[in-house]
């Protein structure tokens, strides 16, 4: 039995230069290159490697189709001091809803809940980022994104919904040893991801995971196209919810578009919704701090099943997986860092030394 190649450690704060470096050779400014490179180190860190580094080359390439606008001008509507629009202009979904998310805190210091809507943009990366990045502010982070159908809907034939994430941070008192709760998931079953890895592997689909062109169900990693909604006609009916949220409240339709006759409503974007809530609005931050505390501290307590391996809330294990790389280093797997070898060679630019 042979055995599989050792991936590379590299100090996060080292990838992160490398990757901002690429970035910026592939035609970002140094300021938004070195943001997307922050949200894929932090998937990257919390053990999220389908958008951590992998996804650089895959940026590359739209900088260099054009897809994505490596010289967007972002501007920002509103007709009211709680909610705005952000027109991307086809920026790097990091670039864009890190903005967003920075707006949304302002505007919520002010009225107490503020939601900043995106327009036009490109692969929003992992939005478990900018609700984080919200909760760092000591506000409740909420988000929505839509994107390109890729998913099955509960009674249609083939393609019909995006896999459309949704994410929520909490934030945790200062002095806690908690860290901020963080609900970070997809409306499917499974992410395209993992068809692909289990294709590449040869391992069986769950049931119900996964589908054919046509929307069968299927476990055949080879026959696999799209994955298939979370919990059925749940998962359907919030992707379907997320669109009319963002895509269609900005006025950036997607899903009509997509099926209807017009070429032009393939062509690849992302719209996103981020709510910032400021827990003084509603009776005192610090004692929300508290109670936050108290509730995980009550689930923490209570008696773990059998066989489990201890009660966890969402975001734990991966801030915990987080803290570990950050002092031992970040795995790359090979496949990718020949990538990223091959792309820094062609760019001129350094690899970190300690993978090097």
């Amino acid at each position: 039995m042979s055995t599989p190649p050792t991936k590379i450690l590299v100090p996060a704060e080292d990838l992160r230069t490398f990757s901002a470096a690429l970035l910026e050779k592939g035609g970002l400014s140094a300021e938004h290159a070195r943001t997307t490179a922050d949200v894929f180190v932090w998937a990257a860190l919390r053990g999220v490697d389908s958008h951590g580094i992998a996804r650089v080359p895959a940026y590359l390439d739209l900088l260099e189709k054009g897809v994505a606008n490596a010289d967007a001008r972002i501007t920002v509507e509103s007709t009211t001091v709680a909610a705005a629009v952000l027109d991307a202009d086809r920026a790097p979904g990091p670039v864009a809803l890190s903005a967003a998310a920075d707006e949304a805190v302002t505007r919520a210091r002010t009225t107490g809940i503020a939601a900043v809507g995106v327009r036009r943009t490109v692969h929003t990366g992992a939005i478990g980022y900018y609700v984080s990045k919200i909760a760092e502010q000591g506000l409740v982070g909420i988000g929505f994104v839509a994107g390109m159908p890729n998913m099955g809907y509960t009674g249609v034939r083939g393609a019909a919904v995006a896999t459309s994430p949704l994410a929520i941070a909490v934030p945790t008192d200062s002095s806690s040893a908690h860290a901020p709760l963080l609900l970070d998931m997809a409306t499917a079953t499974v992410a395209l991801g993992r068809i692909r890895q289990a294709k590449a592997s040869g391992t069986p689909l769950p049931e119900g995971a996964a589908a054919t062109e046509d929307g069968t169900p299927t476990t055949d990693p080879e026959k696999a196209v799209m994955p298939l909604p979370l919990g059925g006609a749940k998962g359907s009916g919030m992707s379907l919810a997320f669109e009319l949220l963002t895509s269609v409240l900005v006025g950036a339709p997607i899903f009509a578009s997509f099926h209807s006759d017009d070429a032009a409503g393939r062509k690849h974007r992302q719209n996103a919704l981020l709510i910032a809530v400021d827990p003084a609005a509603f009776g005192g931050a610090d004692v929300f701090a508290e109670s936050v505390d108290a509730t995980l501290d009550t689930l923490k307590g209570l008696p773990a099943a059998d066989g489990a391996q201890g009660v966890f809330y969402p975001g734990e294990r991966s801030a915990a997986v987080a803290a570990d790389r950050g002092e031992k280093g970040v795995p790359v797997a090979p496949k990718v860092w020949r990538d990223l070898t091959e792309r820094a060679e062609k760019l001129g630019v350094a690899l970190p030394e300690a993978a090097g």
